[in-house]
């Protein structure tokens, strides 16, 4: 489920240019605790791998580049995204029934929330990323040193990295052993961005575009709900249909 949350504010809303830790945090702090606690220090395991299972995009609004801070006026939208119906209930209820929600040091009301109408009812879509999907894979350099290499969608392994992700997600969300070659293609349909972001004392690449996404019906469902790719719950694979 895709939920459209949009906030406004007596002040303009000024938040730092990599923001995405700040949106992470409001997030956990406007679910159920116990809930919170569970994703945040358990989640749901396959082939050894933690997930969330939820994912959020970039503020949808343009802002001004401000001293080294992005100033995106007095309203802001965010799409929150989960396949998890308590995740979903509890981040609605919250917004709804709380007056006064802070977002770093912004004061935020909410002035609508929107059910977004995002089921997949093919095994082809055509997504427009609202946040990039990561891909990548922990290397050794020749010294036997661990680097992290961020994977491109003009690179091979940049499909089987984001196929065997939703392959496992969907294991550890449904109980089951869905084999990894049973994933899906992803397929650029103009000319991908490379994004830079920095998450706390790291930099994340990511790609950014339109995607044509071929697989089982659930899996692209989920997919749509959770996020593509890596770092979902960081802020990173949310996507939308394009229509």
């Amino acid at each position: 489920m895709q939920i459209k949350i949009g906030f406004t504010s007596n002040e303009n809303i000024m938040l730092p240019v990599h923001y995405n830790h700040i949106i992470q945090a409001f997030i956990y702090n406007n679910i159920d605790k116990d809930l919170a606690q569970f994703l945040h220090d358990k989640g749901y395991i396959s082939y050894g791998r933690v997930f969330k299972l939820f994912t959020f995009s970039r503020i949808l609004n343009r802002a001004r580049n401000e001293n080294g801070k992005f100033n995106f006026g007095k309203r802001i939208e965010l799409i929150v995204s989960s396949p998890l119906d308590d995740f979903c209930k509890s981040i609605a209820n919250s917004m709804l029934q709380n007056e006064d929600l802070f977002l770093g040091q912004n004061n935020l009301k909410v002035e609508e929330i929107q059910i977004l109408n995002s089921a997949v009812e093919d095994d082809e879509i055509i997504v427009e990323t609202l946040s990039g999907i990561v891909a990548y894979s922990t290397l050794y350099k020749t010294d036997k040193s661990k680097f992290t290499y961020y994977f491109m969608p003009q690179e091979r392994d940049f499909n089987r990295i984001v196929s065997e992700n939703l392959v496992k997600k969907y294991n550890a969300f449904y109980n089951t052993d869905l084999s990894l070659d049973k994933g899906i293609e992803i397929v650029p349909l103009d000319k991908p961005r490379q994004i830079l972001t920095y998450y706390k004392d790291f930099i994340i690449k990511c790609a950014d575009g339109k995607f044509l996404i071929r697989g089982d019906k659930g899996l692209l469902q989920l997919g749509l709900d959770a996020g593509f790719g890596s770092k979902n719950s960081q802020g990173f694979g949310c996507v939308k249909l394009d229509t």
